[in-house]
């Protein structure tokens, strides 16, 4: 049985963007097992990983529906997004924003890139991409009203990060 090239574009959207929105409930996961409600902001961290998880429940939702066959890389996004999360909590809470800002933006991007590819084709995706990014957007103001540009060495750890996510993108839209 062959694919169409557009069923083979949403799937290997859908497939990056649950495995997107999953590393991002566990980055949160790692900084609040680290931070708690101890550090500035911890509200607004909540808020935030609330979001995600409702972002990863909508796309494991479509991963169903639509048979997508989902990334091998999920183990390793959930170690990976865990101990990004704690080790950008534990340099303090500026970092943890940092990382969030980055991470962000780096979404943000992306989901703008995949906006374009899709155009009207599929609404009922464009729309939820649509949402997830404007609430990303959120989350990096959010993270830079916090402070996350007075985390220490914040350029090469903004960069480092976005880089890290650019890669875990690739990854996981083919693997």
């Amino acid at each position: 049985m062959t694919t169409s090239p557009r069923k083979a574009l949403t799937d290997r959207m859908i497939r990056v963007d649950q495995a997107g929105e999953y590393g991002a409930v566990r980055i949160y996961a790692g900084q609040m097992a680290v931070m708690g409600n101890r550090a500035p902001h911890s509200g607004e961290v909540v808020h935030m990983a609330e979001q995600e998880d409702v972002h990863w429940r909508r796309f494991n939702e479509l991963v169903a529906e639509r048979g997508v066959r989902p990334t091998l890389l999920q183990p390793v996004w959930k170690v990976a997004g865990f101990a990004l999360g704690a080790a950008t909590a534990l340099i303090g809470p500026e970092a943890a924003m940092a990382c969030t800002a980055a991470i962000e933006t780096e979404i943000d991007k992306h989901y703008t890139e995949q906006l374009e590819e899709l155009g009207e084709d599929d609404p009922e995706l464009g729309d939820a991409i649509r949402q997830f990014r404007d609430e990303e957007r959120e989350h990096r103001d959010a993270a830079l009203a916090a402070g996350a540009e007075k985390a220490p060495a914040y350029p090469l750890l903004f960069n480092a990060i976005r880089l890290g996510c650019r890669a875990a993108i690739k990854l996981s839209e083919r693997i």
